[in-house]
């Protein structure tokens, strides 16, 4: 196994250009070509865990948070993220974060969280815009199902639960081929009119490579006319946080007991709105920031983390705030991981961590 056969199956299953545009998401350390015998998850990057991959010979640590956030500008040694990656490189270890990217899939940490906690109905709390794109081409009429088709293969023309989406319009093109070209149709040096059609489909960015080179190896023409614009409709399966019911109305003492049992540690929150609970919004990790569409969405709980005393004032009554922990609120990340790589490669030796990382104990 290559370091790159798993990291392009992460990759697929959370694609890179999903993550935030602060993060540093993807293969961090290592060489993609190397060739590996197992590799590690874990929900971070210490010299611990290094350590722990090179006691088992595994050439790959996995993680949900990446070592390396900011720029590295030395390696000296100095600090606990220097002395991780050096340890990381001297013994030939590749180092991959997969981390808002698996944060903003409908089927990534969030979704595990609710999994955990038994919501059933889940979907994104707060759907991203700005990641679709409408890519428009103009083909003759001749070969307007084999590009069509082609590009679906690729990956465009998906509209919520619908595929094969496109939309088509009749008109007439116009073009003259130059000196020393062999056009589809037309003689070079004459002006040529052909029936074409204007075929538009929609495609996430990530597809955006593959497309196009479906759209170039289909088109029958030498130089292919193609615009590409970016929408801001929002892609419903793509977002931050998750909302969920539980199959029964709890009470609102019984259901934060259920969620401390559920991911241990402590549980922080707000006084109770209402006797019972029903509908809750999840956001593993630092989640403050999704408060006001748990609110619009009439979560009767928020359950994330890292909130800050002051922030707490900002429920008003309106909904529990919930805080479990940083580390308690992405453990599972693990599981997940670890599920799809071993499904994926079930030949290939897949660990899980026997570190705990969390640098927060409690009493």
């Amino acid at each position: 196994m290559r370091v790159k056969d798993i990291t392009q199956f992460l990759d697929s299953m959370a694609p890179p250009a999903y993550q935030e545009s602060y993060d540093n998401s993807g293969l961090l350390v290592g060489d993609a070509n190397a060739e590996i015998e197992s590799a590690i998850i874990s929900l971070d990057v210490t010299e611990e865990v290094v350590r722990e991959a090179i006691e088992k010979g595994a050439g790959l640590i996995v993680s949900h948070h990446p070592i390396i956030f900011g720029g590295l500008k030395r390696l000296t040694g100095k600090n606990y993220v220097e002395r991780t990656v050096m340890l990381a490189i001297r013994h030939g270890i590749a180092l991959y974060a997969i981390h808002t990217n698996l944060d903003n899939v409908s089927h990534g940490v969030n979704a595990k969280l609710c999994e955990v906690l038994g919501l059933e109905n889940t979907r994104i709390l707060a759907p991203k815009a700005g990641i679709l794109r409408k890519l428009v081409t103009f083909v003759p009429k001749s070969h307007t199902e084999e590009v069509v088709s082609a590009l679906f293969a690729a990956g465009a023309g998906h509209v919520g639960a619908y595929d094969q989406c496109s939309f088509r319009s009749e008109g007439v093109g116009t073009f003259r081929g130059g000196e020393g070209t062999d056009p589809f149709v037309g003689v070079p040096g004459e002006r040529h009119e052909e029936i074409e059609e204007r075929v538009e489909v929609i495609l996430p960015v990530d597809r955006t490579k593959t497309v196009l080179a479906a759209l170039f190896e289909a088109h029958p023409y030498e130089e292919v006319a193609w615009d590409l614009f970016q929408l801001e409709n929002e892609l419903l399966e793509v977002g931050s946080g998750m909302i969920g019911t539980l199959p029964k109305e709890m009470s609102t003492e019984a259901f934060l007991a259920h969620l401390k049992k559920s991911v241990g540690g402590v549980v922080r929150f707000t006084r109770p709105v209402s006797d019972t609970v029903k509908t809750i919004a999840v956001c593993g990790g630092s989640g403050s920031f999704l408060l006001k569409n748990a609110i619009a969405a009439k979560a009767d709980v928020f359950v994330t983390a890292d909130y800050k005393y002051h922030q707490f004032f900002d429920a008003e009554d309106r909904i529990v705030i919930a805080d479990i922990g940083h580390f308690e609120s992405e453990q599972f990340t693990i599981d997940l991981l670890y599920d799809a790589v071993h499904e994926k490669f079930p030949n290939f030796a897949t660990f899980q961590t026997a570190v705990k990382t969390n640098p927060i104990l409690y009493l």
